[in-house]
């Protein structure tokens, strides 16, 4: 046994077609066999929630030992855990290819899996998740339901909370009446044939939930950066990736839009395309989330696994043109300077700073770089009873991005950026000026040294 874990960590599938997966007496052996390995070691006691409930459990049972915990008393551990992997990347020691093979994450989900198949999901959380209904139903009202979410009305907001589970005070994603793949089609850009990645590479967007309905700027700015170096692009949106549906353990609706996803993906690839995933949960399930889920022998495998190996985060592209090709001229220093948070899903892609190593290519670059969890979670940040405790988890994150003095404040995840906006909001002096600060994504900033508006 090598101690430490000192082999890069590796995650084996999720074995969610073996009835086994769902038998409650295994998965409660298997959750208490690393929950008494977590409680013995306690490394991870700072990163979120569920490592502090674990231990008070243990603390507070009559030996304080894990055997004096009830079963039914792991259900708080799991409803903490926002599955931002970074006990998994950045603290376990004991993760495969350690004999131990902990992998807290994904037993999360298991959990949840087992919990759903035994008494469903709740309406209202499915309801909130269903990302592409609500993008489709919103987008002709778009204006109507940005009022009525706004975090600021406090009409509709606390009916919101009454009927959906939803925080009154939560920032909730605001719609757009013209999705990214409609601008995409009505606005074609030029490329610039004296770039030096002109002719070397094109690539297909995949617009994301986010990207397509809520975040259009985002693609916008990518496709512009793209067209500024030379590389033609597309924009292409399936369906959604299914990281909400994996937080609350539905892996066979995952699978499902893995297969519809990769498959409407595969063509695209073959035509010599690279992949940009624009958000970087999306981005995690397409490289590595989705080869754990799809079934061997599933007819949409092979595109599963074809689409993990061309997919690329949207600042690890800009980065990999750089080393390769090199950039266009043209960019210019943005004054002010850059808190930049670095996403947990682009640090569970194993793929180093890539966010940071973009913004380095501004000329005079002033950057902040935060690297730790905003808190957020996906839908599990906004709800009523997780709110408060996501502030908590992320208020460290929000105080340095205040104390940095920056400008602007960016994360790579476009829902993390205005949640760390609202820790900031309760950390400022009441006495003092509201400091002025602009949150955008970092592609953003990047087409903002460009010249570009988007």
């Amino acid at each position: 046994m090598r101690e430490g874990s000192l082999g890069a960590p590796v995650r084996h599938p999720l074995d969610w077609q073996n009835p086994d997966f769902f038998d409650e007496a295994k998965l409660d052996a298997e959750v208490r066999r690393v929950f008494d390995i977590c409680h013995g070691c306690r490394r991870c006691f700072n990163l979120c929630d569920s490592f502090p409930r674990l231990f008070d459990l243990v603390d507070q049972a009559g030996d304080a030992e894990l055997h004096g915990v009830p079963s039914d008393a792991f259900k708080g551990v799991v409803d903490a855990c926002t599955l931002c992997d970074m006990c998994f990347m950045t603290k376990c020691p004991y993760v495969p290819p350690h004999e131990w093979a902990l992998d807290f994450p994904h037993l999360m989900v298991r959990y949840r899996a087992v919990e759903a198949k035994k008494n469903g999901i709740p309406f209202a959380l499915k309801q909130l998740t269903q990302t592409d209904r609500n993008g489709e139903l919103a987008r002709p009202v778009a204006a109507i339901a940005n009022w009525a979410s706004a975090e600021t009305n406090s009409l509709t907001r606390p009916l919101l909370e009454q009927v959906a589970g939803v925080h009154r005070d939560a920032h909730l994603p605001r719609f757009t009446g013209k999705t990214l793949t409609m601008r995409a089609k009505a606005e074609p850009l030029a490329l610039n044939r004296d770039a030096p990645a002109f002719g070397k590479r094109k690539a297909v967007l995949y617009a994301t939930c986010s990207g397509n309905y809520n975040n259009p700027s985002i693609g916008m700015a990518a496709r512009a950066i793209l067209a500024r170096n030379g590389v033609e692009s597309e924009v292409v949106y399936p369906g959604c990736c299914g990281m909400p549906q994996l937080e609350q353990g539905d892996l066979a609706r995952v699978d499902g839009k893995a297969a519809t996803v990769a498959t409407a993906l595969a063509p695209w690839i073959d035509q010599g395309y690279d992949v940009i995933a624009l958000v970087p949960s999306c981005a995690l399930m397409l490289k590595l989330e989705w080869p754990l889920i799809a079934p061997k022998g599933a007819p949409h495998r092979a595109a599963v696994e074809k689409l993990a190996q061309a997919t690329y985060d949207v600042s690890e592209y800009i980065v990999d043109i750089a080393r390769k090709e090199g950039l266009a001229p043209g960019l210019e220093p943005l004054p002010g300077g850059v808190a930049l948070h670095i996403a947990c899903h682009a640090r569970a892609q194993n793929i180093g700073q890539k966010a940071a190593e973009m913004l380095r290519l501004i000329p005079k670059a002033d950057l902040k770089v935060i690297e730790r969890c905003s808190g957020h979670g996906g839908s599990w940040g906004v709800l009523t009873e997780n709110f408060p405790l996501a502030l908590k988890v992320g208020k460290p994150v929000a105080a340095q991005a205040l104390a940095s003095g920056k400008r602007f404040v960016a994360s790579e995840c476009p829902i993390a950026g205005p949640h760390i906006m609202q820790g900031i909001e309760r950390l400022a002096d009441p006495e003092l000026p509201s400091p002025r600060l602009e949150n955008l994504h970092p592609v953003e900033l990047f087409a903002r040294a460009y010249g570009i508006a988007v």
